[in-house]
């Protein structure tokens, strides 16, 4: 089956599965998966899967990025925080759907590969940088919408304050070894709504960096 055959079918997949956002699965047909997967799990680019990515890190399976960025609800006014790049496979995504990205991570050698790959693919409303996503990226908040790619063990307050008034978050929350909630927290003028979206399960978000981050 050819790449565009394979492409073809994880969008009817995504459909099924309650993916019905446009703009999100146009943005998933447009972006080239294949171009963030590691070589040795090229055949199973467009297979509805998590897989490893190095480092102790998954690239998520498309069925939960679409979940994630059609319950972000970006458009091309919002300005993004990513939490945890990976592969930069989900902000190659939502580069595609809001007016500027921020992503965060904590891992040199993956972010430099992802750079790579943004530039190679001219995403250029891309900003990288190397840090602890616990902390977020205060000096460009407040942020209309961020996503977390990470399991927090409860709601990550720092996050919480760096978004922007009627701003979203989606993140990942509970202990790992076991099934985490998907939430959809939204910055009400009477304080935070909170939703759940679905079970998932996420590496952690783990505060610090590591030694080659230094």
């Amino acid at each position: 089956m050819t790449i565009a055959a394979r492409k073809i079918r994880l969008i009817m997949q995504l459909r099924r599965a309650g993916i019905a956002d446009t703009a999100v699965l146009s943005a998933i047909e447009r972006i080239p998966r294949e171009a963030f997967v590691p070589e040795s799990f090229q055949d199973q680019s467009y297979e509805d899967m998590t897989l490893p990515i190095g480092r102790g890190q998954t690239l998520s399976a498309p069925s939960v990025v679409a979940l994630m960025t059609q319950a972000l609800g970006t458009d091309r006014r919002t300005k993004v925080l990513e939490i945890g790049t990976g592969t930069g496979y989900q902000a190659a995504i939502l580069s595609r759907l809001c007016r500027r990205l921020y992503t965060v991570e904590r891992h040199r050698e993956l972010l430099g590969e992802a750079e790579r790959r943004f530039l190679k693919l001219r995403l250029y409303n891309i900003t990288t940088r190397v840090g602890d996503g616990a902390r977020g990226w205060p000096e460009q908040a407040p942020f209309t919408r961020i996503i977390v790619t990470a399991a927090a063990e409860t709601v990550p307050a720092t996050l919480v304050e760096q978004l922007a008034p009627g701003g979203v978050m989606v993140v990942p929350v509970g202990r790992q070894g076991g099934d985490q909630a998907l939430l959809r927290l939204t910055r009400e003028a009477d304080g935070i709504r909170e939703e759940i979206l679905d079970s998932v399960r996420f590496v952690p978000l783990v505060a610090g960096l590591p030694s080659d981050a230094a």
